[in-house]
């Protein structure tokens, strides 16, 4: 599943479209495509894993799920859930979540809860964390609605770098070291942009899918851990247990 930083390069890589009229719309999408055409589409923004079209008076959200995909100007067998056509050139998604969202974007998203905007604040990521003391620190990282944009890479390397086992509890990880973690998960994300940029993601990482500590030199485990049991690989060595 694409994660925050990947769904920011996407943004970039189409915002060539943005301010440009759709000319028309297509694809096995449920919703009128007939209402894209003709709309300028005035901004395209993103909320975690969420990538917005923001048109007048509603927005398209596109979620890429596991293996979604874009591409532009280009075309491939995948059976199409959306192509957008401008006057300077088409936009075609696939394997993706595509739904439409009424009104103003602004109404639908807490934009201080995406670790890659602006407007993110780790003092309502820390609240939200203190509401949940019985979750494994795993399954909150993944969760969306206190860190948006964070996926199962970006969990596991900020884990390592904190020095936190996946399966400790919230309430039981101290205040400061839970604080080092809610910074390191944003942190991790902007390191994240610049390495995929870069072409050079995978020879950074840490721990994910690693077979040996860099810290201790012995083996990192890997094991499938929370409710919704996603990879984690950890040293139980340097990564403390809380719980």
């Amino acid at each position: 599943m694409p994660e925050g930083p990947s769904i920011i390069i996407a943004k970039e890589a189409i915002d060539r479209f943005e301010n440009h009229v759709v000319l028309s719309a297509s694809g096995n999408a449920a919703i009128d495509m007939e209402r894209l055409e003709h709309k300028k589409l005035m901004e395209i923004r993103t909320w975690g894993k969420h990538l917005l079209l923001c048109f007048s008076g509603f927005t398209v959200r596109i979620h890429f799920l596991m293996f979604g995909t874009y591409l532009i100007d280009e075309h491939k067998t995948t059976p199409l859930k959306l192509r957008l056509t401008f006057k300077s050139g088409e936009l075609n998604f696939y394997t993706s979540n595509i739904k439409v969202l009424e009104g103003d974007v602004n109404d639908h998203y807490d934009w201080s809860a995406d670790v890659m905007n602006e407007s993110w604040n780790a003092k309502k990521a820390k609240t939200k964390l203190k509401e949940m003391p019985n979750t494994m620190i795993c399954d909150a990282l993944l969760d969306q609605d206190v860190f948006a944009g964070v996926g199962n890479i970006i969990k596991n390397e900020a884990l390592f770098r904190a020095r936190v086992h996946p399966r400790s509890e919230v309430g039981k990880i101290p205040a400061k070291k839970l604080a080092e973690l809610i910074d390191e998960a944003s942190a991790y994300t902007f390191d994240f942009l610049k390495w995929k940029k870069k072409g050079e993601l995978k020879k950074h990482w840490e721990a994910y899918t690693k077979k040996k500590c860099p810290r201790c030199d012995l083996p990192i485990k890997k094991e499938y851990t929370g409710t919704n049991k996603r990879r984690s690989f950890f040293c139980d060595n340097c990564q403390k247990s809380y719980s």
